[in-house]
């Protein structure tokens, strides 16, 4: 694999695999506070960029319970308006999912909320704000939260790997462009400049040998990672916090916009060697994570086993109602037709100078009546069929579905399906979990310029 090293910041020194993986459950009463920053994104050449962080680092701290604990978080919000957090991917009550005048008030400047629930599922999740969440997300609000098995896996190490992209000012600061017509109706707000855990690259020392647990999470607002291992035997083990039913050996991964990617890697490079994660791009193949390779551990173990599945709801495809959903607009295909917004049909000229670029179902942005009413327990098909000429990363709020593919099988638990161009793809979930959920597009400036609704289960 042609690689184009990317420099890494002067001084960042590896960081040790330390044959131990952390799970203790965190202290009760976690205090969050959400509050402008200086941190040293770029190299150290350029000045500490002003970011909007929790507890002033980027990505957030990591919070770690295990299955079955209470998450019990304080936001403190210390931005000049109003914010929230949005637990992505848990299965919790409806009060507790952070979306502002649907779930909760939004929370002022200098107020607080608390947030508690049950670690339902184990499994690699995030938070972020969704209050203003283009702008909130692209200044750096993102942070870990990881729930740990009853009983780890067989693995040495245990490391979450979070993937980001900035737009960058020749200062190092943040573009101040949220509104950029063009991001809201093309591909949506790309970054010039990517990091891995806060930095240009991750480097791990470690040993041939070794089999490492590799917890992937993209919290770019509209980037999709094309990844490649070398020197590492990959196998996915889990998508969005849900273990797949047996491990899946691969050499690449696709991970968009909120997604998740639970990897088991074996070290396969010699000693002496490095091993690497890179990303696909344009202009070549960057290495995002590398692993130096020191030595050698035990020999070489079977493939990895599964890991133990979370209780999910059996979905039932003979006795399930079919929702249709259509994306249309955006640039290059646009609304011909026009769309409803906020009660009121316009013309394409009309949406565009409200900054609304896209519709569901001719419908475009928050609409008084849900996409669908379920009944609990009632299980829904949803064919998502993308008109537009983009792509788009569809996450449903408080449940995860299943794709229905073309010959009646299902594909894993997801929260968070990438829906390409010109494709038509078929979600099935069961109605299990009371109350108003959303369902958009995770590419926050589509998000944002209409590609948003809603799901009520009663």
């Amino acid at each position: 694999m042609p690689l184009t090293r990317r420099r890494l910041l002067a001084g960042s020194a590896a960081i040790p695999f330390l044959g131990t993986v952390p799970g203790q459950a965190a202290t009760p009463a976690e205090i969050l506070t959400a509050q402008a920053a200086l941190v040293q994104i770029a190299p150290p050449e350029y000045p500490k960029t002003g970011v909007w962080a929790y507890d002033d680092q980027v990505p957030g701290r990591t919070l770690r319970y295990r299955q079955g604990d209470m998450v019990d978080v304080r936001l403190m919000n210390g931005l000049d308006q109003p914010t929230t957090v949005h637990w992505h991917g848990l299965r919790l009550p409806n009060a507790m999912d952070g979306v502002p005048g649907m779930t909760q008030p939004p929370v002022a400047a200098g107020s607080s909320f608390d947030y508690r629930f049950e670690a339902r599922d184990a499994g690699t999740f995030w938070y972020h704000p969704h209050s203003n969440s283009l702008e909130q997300v692209s200044r750096g609000l993102a942070g870990v939260l990881i729930i740990d098995e009853p009983d780890h896996p067989d693995v040495d190490a245990d490391e979450v790997i979070v993937l980001d992209d900035w737009r960058m000012t020749e200062e190092a600061q943040i573009h101040d462009s949220f509104d950029n017509r063009h991001d809201l109706s093309h591909a949506g707000r790309l970054g010039n400049y990517i990091t891995v855990n806060g930095r240009s690259e991750a480097v791990y020392d470690v040993e041939s040998g070794q089999r490492l647990r590799l917890r992937l999470i993209n919290t770019a607002t509209a980037r999709i990672f094309d990844l490649r291992v070398r020197g590492l035997r990959a196998w996915i083990v889990a998508l969005d916090g849900m273990p797949l039913p047996a491990p899946v050996e691969t050499t690449e991964v696709v991970i968009a916009p909120a997604q998740r990617v639970d990897l088991f890697v074996d070290v396969i490079a010699e000693a002496g060697e490095e091993a690497i994660l890179g990303s696909v791009e344009r202009d070549g193949t960057y290495a995002l994570a590398g692993f130096r390779v020191s030595g050698s551990s035990a020999a070489a173990r079977p493939a990895p086993v599964a890991l133990p599945p979370n209780t999910l709801p059996e979905v039932r495809l003979d006795s399930a109602r079919t929702v249709p959903l259509r994306m249309e607009g955006g640039a290059m295909r646009g609304l011909p037709d026009g769309a409803v917004w906020k009660g009121n049909r316009m013309d394409m000229r009309e949406l565009a100078m409200m900054d609304q670029f896209w519709a569901f179902n001719g419908m475009a942005g928050m609409t008084d009546e849900p996409l669908v009413d379920a009944g609990l327990g009632e299980t829904v098909r949803i064919p998502i069929t993308n008109d537009t000429a983009f792509p788009h990363a569809m996450h449903l709020h408080g449940m995860h579905f299943r794709e229905v593919r073309a010959d009646g099988t299902f594909g894993p638990w997801r929260d968070t399906l990438l829906v390409n161009s010109g494709q038509t793809r078929e979600i099935a979930f069961v109605a299990e979990n009371p109350g108003s959920w959303m369902f958009h597009c995770h590419m926050l400036s589509h998000q944002m310029a209409g590609m948003m609704n809603w799901i009520r289960v009663t």
